[in-house]
C-alpha cells in the first residue's frame, strides 16, 4: 500500500512550489496545461487526497452545516433534517447534527464545539430551556464570529438572522374551524407553557378562532402541560392531567392538541372514560407524523411540511454563505419565510 503523500512532497518531487501544486490540482488557469497534467498524473499515481481540514482552515470554509435540534424522536424534526440534507447535498455541503435535548447547556456546548472550525453556519430550533431562560448570548456570539444562523420552528425575534416558521396561528384556527364545522360546542386545548413560542402562538390561534365563532374562551378548557411531562417517564402524569381535564369539564366535545403526543394521549384517556371518537369527542392535532397515521382512530392533523421547512432553511443558509464578500449590504437584510399549513382529515373528526 502506497503511503500517504502530501502537497509538500509532490512539490519537492516535481521541483515546483507548493502553491503551484495546489493550483494545478484545482485546475487553475494560472498554471500551464503541461504542469497541470504532470502534477495531476503524479497525484493520481500516489493516491493523493487533499486534507479538507487543512484546506478549510486556509479558506475558512468547511462546506459543512451544523444542525442543532431539541429532540431526535420527534417526527417533525426528522423530516426537517431530511429537507436540509437534500438541499445541502445537492449544493455540495455536508451536514452534522447536534442534539440539545431541550437543555440550554447542551445547546451552548454543541454550538461551541461545532463553531470551533468544523462548520460554516448553523440551522437550529431553540431548546425549551433556552426559551425559558431567555439567554441568547451564544447565538449573538456565533453571528458576531461571522458564522450565519438560520432558525426554524422555534425562533426569537431578538436575534438578527434568517428564520423559517409555519403559520402557527393560522394553522390553529384551521384546526378549531374543523371542530366547529363538525358541530363541537365545547372545545378544549392541550398546549405547552407560554415560554414555548409555537405553543403560545397555537393557543393564540385557538382563542382567535373561538372569538370569530362567538364562542366563550373558558380558562378551565385550556390545559398547559409542564414540559417534563413530554418525556416517556412522565406519560402517566400527562394522562392523569388530561383525565382531570375531562372530569372537570364533562361537556367537552372537541380537543385541539398542539402536538401529536398530547392528541394520542387524549384519545387514549377519552376511550378509557367511555367516550366514542369521533361520535362524542373529536380531536385535531398539530404535526402530521407517524403517531397520527397509526393511532386508532387515525388523527386529523395540521401538517407543518417539515421537509419544505428544512429545504428552505438550507437554501437560506447556503445562499448567505455564498454571498460575495463585497456585497456587504445584502448581509444585513434578513428574511423570515412563513410556510403555509394545511389540514389533513382522518377518522378523529366528523
Amino acid at each position: 500500500m502506497k503511503r500517504k503523500i502530501t502537497l509538500k512532497q509532490i512539490a519537492k518531487e516535481l521541483d515546483v512550489s507548493i502553491s503551484t501544486v495546489s493550483k494545478a490540482l484545482r485546475n487553475s488557469i494560472e498554471i500551464s496545461e503541461d504542469t497541470r497534467q504532470k502534477v495531476q498524473a503524479f497525484a493520481k499515481l500516489y493516491n493523493y487526497r487533499p486534507n479538507n481540514i487543512a484546506l478549510s482552515l486556509k479558506n475558512r470554509k468547511t462546506k459543512t452545516i451544523g444542525i442543532i435540534i431539541p429532540e431526535i424522536v420527534h417526527y417533525f424534526f426528522s423530516t426537517v433534517i431530511t429537507g436540509i440534507e437534500l438541499v445541502a447535498n445537492k449544493r455540495g455541503y455536508n451536514v452534522i447534527v447536534g442534539l440539545s435535548n431541550e437543555s440550554f447547556d447542551k445547546e451552548v456546548i454543541n454550538m461551541q464545539m461545532l463553531a470551533n472550525g468544523s462548520i460554516d453556519g448553523f440551522i437550529l430550533s431553540i431548546a425549551k430551556e433556552t426559551l425559558q431562560q431567555q439567554d441568547y448570548h451564544h447565538f449573538t456570539e456565533t453571528i458576531n464570529q461571522g458564522m450565519p444562523i438560520v432558525m426554524f420552528d422555534r425562533v426569537v425575534n431578538e436575534i438578527p438572522c434568517d428564520k423559517v416558521i409555519v403559520d402557527d396561528i393560522k394553522g390553529a384556527k384551521k384546526a378549531v374551524e374543523k371542530l366547529v364545522s363538525g358541530g363541537c360546542k365545547n372545545i378544549a386545548i392541550i398546549t405547552t407553557k407560554d415560554y414555548v413560542s409555537v405553543g403560545k402562538l397555537r393557543t393564540q390561534g385557538y382563542l382567535e378562532a373561538l372569538e370569530d365563532y362567538k364562542m366563550e374562551a373558558k380558562a378551565s378548557l385550556i390545559l398547559k402541560i409542564e414540559d417534563k411531562l413530554l418525556s416517556n417517564h412522565h406519560l402517566d402524569e400527562l394522562e392523569s392531567e388530561i383525565e382531570q381535564l375531562f372530569k372537570s369539564n364533562k361537556s367537552i366535545d372537541g380537543i385541539f392538541a398542539v402536538n401529536e403526543l398530547y392528541a394520542v394521549t387524549a384519545i387514549k384517556v377519552a376511550r378509557k372514560l367511555g367516550l366514542e371518537i369521533p361520535k362524542s369527542l373529536q380531536v385535531v392535532s398539530f404535526t402530521d407524523g407517524v403517531l397520527s397515521k397509526h393511532s386508532t382512530p387515525s388523527l386529523t392533523t395540521v401538517s407543518q411540511h417539515g421537509q419544505e421547512i428544512g429545504e428552505k432553511a438550507a437554501d437560506l443558509l447556503i445562499n448567505r454563505l455564498e454571498i460575495e464578500e463585497e456585497d456587504e449590504e445584502a448581509e444585513e437584510i434578513y428574511e423570515t419565510v412563513v410556510i403555509e399549513t394545511n389540514l389533513i382529515e382522518r377518522e378523529s373528526t366528523k
